[in-house]
C-alpha cells in the first residue's frame, strides 16, 4: 500500500538532511506554500510525483527513456544571456533532472496548466498547444532566441523601471548568513564573479518551490560601476532517483543545461553539489498571470513545449520520441492531465488538514 503523502514527506525530507545543511527556516515556508495552493503543492513535491506517477499514469511509463527535466511546470521557464550575448528563454531548472519516460515531463507540464488558478486555457487546448510544440520542437530541435525566431515574446519579458527597482530592494531585504559561508561556497562564488568584482556582501535567501529548505547563498559585488549577484544552490541528487532507489546514478543537472540543441548560460555551473548562477532583473520568469489575453497562453504554450522538445531530442532521439507520440490516442495527454491534477488534489488536500492541525 502506498504511504500517506505526510508518511512521504516525512520520508523525503529525512533523506533530505543526509544530503544537505536543510536550513529549517526555508523548509518551514515550504511547509506553509504548499498549503496555499495546488499549483504551488505541485511545485514544491516532485518527489510524490516522482513516486507514484507510474501508478497514476501506468501507460506512460512505457515511453522512450530520455534524460527529462523531472520537476517540470509552467513556472519553470526563465530568460538568460548566452555566451554571445544573446537573449534566451527555455528550462532554467535542472534540480531534478534524471533518465525518466519522456512522456511524464510532458503530462506534468500540462497537469501544472491544469492546476493553475484563474486558468484561461481549457485542458483541451493546453494539451493541444503543448503537443503542437513539442512536435514542432522534435522536427527542428533549436534554442528559443528572443531576438531572432521568437521575438514576440520580448514585449512580455523586458524590464521595466520598476521590475530593476523591485529587484535591488528585493537584493537588499535579503538575510544575512548565520555564520561563515562554507569555504567550497565562498571559492565558487568569487570563481563565478568577472575578474575584478570586489564582494560587498554575502547573503542568504529562501526562495522556488522544491528547492526552499535548500542553503542558497548569495554574493553581492561591485564591478566596474555598479553591482552584480552571484547566487550557490545546494544540489541534491533527482528525486526519481530518490523515489525508484536508483543511488548509483549520475546528477544529470549539466547534461541538460548544455544539451545539443541549447544555447547555454556561460554563467550557470556546477561544482561540489552546488549550482552557481548568474542573478539579475533580466533575468525572469514568464508569469502565469501577467498577461489578460488569451491568444498569449497559447503562444506561451506551445513555446514551452517547444523547448522541451529540444531538451528531449539531445538523448531520446527525435525519431524515436515522435512514434511513441504517434501511438497514443489524440486526447492521451489532456486524460494525463486531468487525472493527474485530481491525484494531486487529493494530496493537496491532505496536506492542507495535516497543516492547518499542526498549526
Amino acid at each position: 500500500m502506498a504511504p500517506s503523502f505526510v508518511e512521504e514527506n516525512e520520508n523525503y525530507e529525512a533523506w533530505l538532511h543526509t544530503q544537505c545543511d536543510v536550513v529549517k527556516k526555508g523548509l518551514k515556508a515550504k511547509h506553509k506554500r504548499m498549503a496555499s495552493h495546488a499549483l504551488d503543492f505541485l511545485r514544491a513535491t516532485y518527489f510524490r510525483w516522482a513516486s507514484g506517477i507510474k501508478s497514476e499514469l501506468p501507460k506512460l511509463a512505457d515511453t522512450p527513456i530520455a534524460v527529462s527535466v523531472g520537476d517540470l511546470h509552467a513556472e519553470n521557464y526563465g530568460t538568460w544571456r548566452d555566451v554571445e550575448g544573446r537573449w534566451v528563454w527555455g528550462v532554467n531548472d535542472f534540480d531534478e533532472a534524471a533518465e525518466i519516460p519522456f512522456a511524464y515531463d510532458l503530462a506534468r507540464l500540462a497537469t501544472s496548466v491544469a492546476l493553475a488558478p484563474n486558468s484561461r486555457v481549457s485542458d483541451h487546448n493546453a494539451a493541444w498547444f503543448i503537443l503542437k510544440g513539442y512536435r514542432n520542437g522534435l522536427s527542428d530541435p533549436k534554442p528559443t532566441l528572443l531576438e531572432e525566431n521568437e521575438t514576440w515574446m520580448r514585449r512580455y519579458l523586458t524590464s521595466t523601471e520598476k521590475d530593476l527597482k523591485d529587484f535591488w530592494d528585493d537584493v537588499e531585504k535579503w538575510d544575512e548568513p548565520p555564520g561563515a559561508v562554507p569555504d567550497k561556497v565562498e571559492f565558487g562564488l568569487r570563481q563565478a564573479l568577472p575578474d575584478g568584482a570586489v564582494i560587498e556582501q554575502f547573503k542568504v535567501r529562501q526562495t522556488g518551490g522544491g528547492s526552499l529548505g535548500r542553503p542558497r547563498y548569495m554574493a553581492i559585488a561591485s564591478w566596474r560601476g555598479g553591482r552584480v549577484v552571484r547566487e550557490a544552490k545546494a544540489l541534491v541528487p533527482s528525486a526519481w532517483n530518490w523515489a525508484h532507489r536508483n543511488f548509483g546514478s549520475p546528477i544529470r543537472f549539466d547534461d541538460l543545461a548544455t544539451g545539443a540543441h541549447r544555447s547555454p548560460d556561460p554563467y550557470l555551473r556546477t561544482r561540489d553539489r552546488f549550482v552557481f548562477r548568474r542573478v539579475a532583473a533580466d533575468s525572469r520568469k514568464l508569469d502565469l498571470e501577467a498577461d489578460p489575453k488569451q491568444e498569449w497562453d497559447g503562444q506561451r504554450l506551445e513555446a514551452m513545449g517547444f523547448d522541451l522538445a529540444a531538451i528531449h531530442a539531445a538523448s531520446g532521439g527525435p525519431h524515436k520520441l515522435r512514434k511513441a507520440l504517434d501511438a497514443f490516442e489524440d486526447d492521451w495527454l489532456e486524460k494525463a492531465s486531468e487525472r493527474a491534477a485530481e491525484w494531486v488534489k487529493d494530496d493537496f488536500h491532505e496536506w492542507k488538514r495535516h497543516y492547518k492541525a499542526e498549526k
